[in-house]
């Protein structure tokens, strides 16, 4: 059986953190067996070198149409992606990379559609915490994701997540949250559409580095969980027949 896998990276602005995150992935994708494999960085209107850097180091390389959010950036990635198993991670790999093996287990052995990866599942593997009110605030959201869209998960937003591309490419073709607010809406649509989904622990490290803005960002990741329930209530999330 064929194995094919896509690492889908969204990236603005990353010239200092991306190099050293493609040796590490290139290096897990060279300790494994796939028959086809694929980096993706999708550069979301970057300022500085994030482009060149990327395509020295060999990935593929997609542009945004400007700057318009990390989860455009994931669903082009996602779109465009050639394998069928397709994780995105964060430019500054928070999860090892080497966490992707559960995730892709997952799927493969025990016939999940989505496995993502959970910092709240087992805090005794986060090496490095965010601040109190970081990680307060990130409750609080869960509680309310919880309650508005009935998912099950503790952890929604960990940048770390596997799908199985063609039963998945649904969830992408609907997405409609563009920015920080987006995991949600794929978790939602995945139990809208019958997709079996799992959360696993993995090992973290809160990067300071961090580009959500706690007040700005908040602020739209809260009323992003309310629009998902509006757009479900208006039917703009049809079921496949």
């Amino acid at each position: 059986m064929r194995r094919s896998l896509s690492i889908i990276i969204p990236a603005y602005n990353e010239a200092n953190r991306l190099p050293g995150s493609l040796i590490k992935v290139e290096q897990y994708l060279g300790a494994s067996k796939w028959d086809f494999v694929e980096v993706v960085v999708v550069d979301d209107g970057s300022r500085d070198n994030t482009v060149q850097l990327a395509e020295a180091a060999g990935a593929r390389v997609l542009k945004n149409p400007g700057n318009r959010g990390k989860g455009y950036s994931v669903r082009h990635g996602m779109t465009e992606a050639r394998g069928d198993i397709v994780l995105f991670t964060d430019a500054d790999l928070s999860a090892p990379i080497e966490e992707a093996d559960k995730l892709i287990a997952a799927i493969e052995t025990e016939t999940y559609d989505v496995a993502i990866g959970s910092r709240a599942l087992d805090r005794n593997l986060t090496t490095v915490h965010e601040s109190g009110f970081r990680e307060f605030a990130g409750i609080i959201f869960n509680k309310i994701v919880r309650a508005v869209l009935w998912l099950p998960f503790v952890d929604t937003q960990c940048g770390f997540k596997a799908f199985r591309r063609e039963r998945c490419k649904i969830i992408f073709e609907q997405q409609r949250i563009e920015r920080f607010g987006f995991d949600p809406e794929l978790l939602y649509l995945a139990r809208h559409h019958g997709l079996k989904s799992v959360e696993i622990p993995v090992r973290w490290a809160h990067s300071p580095a961090t580009k959500v803005n706690m007040l700005r960002d908040s602020v739209q990741m809260f009323l992003d969980v309310f629009t998902i329930r509006w757009n479900a209530m208006r039917g703009r999330y049809r079921r496949q027949k």
